[in-house]
């Protein structure tokens, strides 16, 4: 998506574009979650609104889909392991027979005046990018910022085709949008010209200029999107871009992840990087999953970082730690369970304990071993924690849950999906 929207950095900068264009296992009905928060503003997510049109993905899909749950800035922090899913995905999906020509390519035959899909046209949300060690600043910028939205709007069937990139910063502040003139070369691939952008903030009645003399930049504001895999549904598309290096020489493009509508953990997740109407959210899709619960809901082995509770963090880091406030956390299939906090570079914080099934839903955890690492080297911690843990919701990628004085956690899974 080549994602030129340096401008935000700093525009006093001199910065040039580089052209680059789930099946979970649903949680047991639970009493909705209270804030302990006053409320001054109420952020409604719209979480059961958005399911009730129906999405629709194959079974290759999802497992793409279910690849990306809990990746964190668009693939910026991914593991290796988040990685390798993705790609294996990403490979799977481009060896199937999706839309053989993505993009409408007009003929001058009257016999034959068009072939391809108008279903590339429309708003698209980036979900998933590689990063490679030549991008531009905004993609190491913006991109890997959860906080904000970014979208690619391609609209060839006009009398202006264009494909443009947008970096939404909030709904109250606005957004940036950089547009590209655009020309269909093949049934996969367009061609564009980057040659105008601008800011659009809401405080204020005019468009900002994007200050980048597109004009003068030639061939560096040139560059080429491949469709390599598009749904027949319209909801999902892979896409390989190339970019320029800082020899102007084009090279094997970024991959891109797209997707027109996102499926519900997404959304949560979405909502969960603004840091508004969380609560809301958590409410909303624990009510969205009710109708297909499980009986039963497991402590899924494997490394789970946490992304959000709804207590703030203390003062003191080590009570943070202890408490699970903070870090990951390690579930083993021998019933132990471990906090880690890194500290600083090479120090860290661990905590082990034990965890036994009270209940189909809760789990009795004793937190007891506490030690500061460093190296070889270790400084053991006197303390305990006790923690009544009741699953909200659980599966493969995301866990909800309620723990240390009815606190409610929500982590994501770090290190892939567990093989069956």
């Amino acid at each position: 998506m080549a994602l030129i929207f340096h401008a935000a950095i700093n525009l006093s900068l001199q910065l040039t574009p580089s052209p680059t264009l789930f099946a979970p296992l649903f949680c047991k009905p639970q009493k909705l979650l209270k804030s302990s928060v006053k409320k001054t503003h109420v952020c409604h997510s719209s979480l059961v609104n958005e399911q009730q049109q129906q999405i629709s993905f194959n079974e290759q899909e999802n497992q793409l889909i279910n690849a990306l749950i809990g990746i964190q800035g668009r693939g910026k922090s991914a593991s290796p392991q988040q990685l390798n899913e993705v790609g294996q995905a990403v490979k799977v999906l481009e060896g199937l027979e999706g839309v053989s020509e993505p993009v409408i390519v007009n003929s001058d035959d009257s016999e034959y005046p068009q072939t391809g899909s108008n279903l590339i046209e429309g708003r698209w949300q980036l979900m998933f990018t590689t990063r490679p060690g030549t991008a531009s600043p905004i993609q190491r910028t913006f991109v890997g910022v959860d906080f904000f939205s970014v979208f690619q709007e391609v609209y060839l069937q006009t009398n202006d085709p264009r494909v443009s990139n947008i970096v939404k910063f909030s709904d109250a502040i606005g957004e940036l949008k950089v547009e590209a003139a655009a020309t269909i070369d093949n049934g996969k691939r367009i061609l564009f010209q980057f040659d105008r952008a601008a800011f659009s903030f809401k405080f204020l009645p005019f468009k900002v200029p994007y200050p980048v003399p597109f004009k003068l930049l030639g061939d560096e504001a040139k560059g080429w999107l491949d469709t390599t895999y598009l749904s027949p549904s319209g909801n999902l598309r892979i896409s390989r871009g190339n970019k320029s290096s800082s020899n102007v020489s084009v090279v094997q493009g970024t991959t891109f992840v797209l997707q027109k509508k996102t499926e519900p953990r997404q959304r949560l997740l979405s909502v969960i990087s603004t840091g508004t109407g969380v609560l809301e959210a958590i409410n909303e899709f624990i009510k969205l999953n009710q109708s297909v619960a499980k009986d039963e809901l497991e402590l899924i082995d494997g490394e789970w970082q946490m992304i959000w509770s709804s207590q703030m963090e203390t003062d003191s880091w080590i009570e943070n730690a202890g408490r699970g406030l903070m870090g990951k956390q390690i579930v083993t299939k021998n019933g132990q369970l471990k906090f880690v906090v890194d500290i600083l570079l090479g120090v860290r914080f661990s905590m082990t304990g034990t965890f036994v099934k009270s209940s189909p839903s809760t789990y009795d955890v004793k937190m007891d071993d506490a030690a500061i690492i460093g190296g070889m080297f270790g400084l053991p911690v006197e303390m305990e924690t006790k923690i009544n843990l009741e699953l909200l919701y659980s599966d493969e990628k995301i866990r909800i849950s309620r723990g240390y004085r009815n606190i409610v956690f929500v982590h994501v899974r770090t290190d892939g999906t567990r093989q069956k």
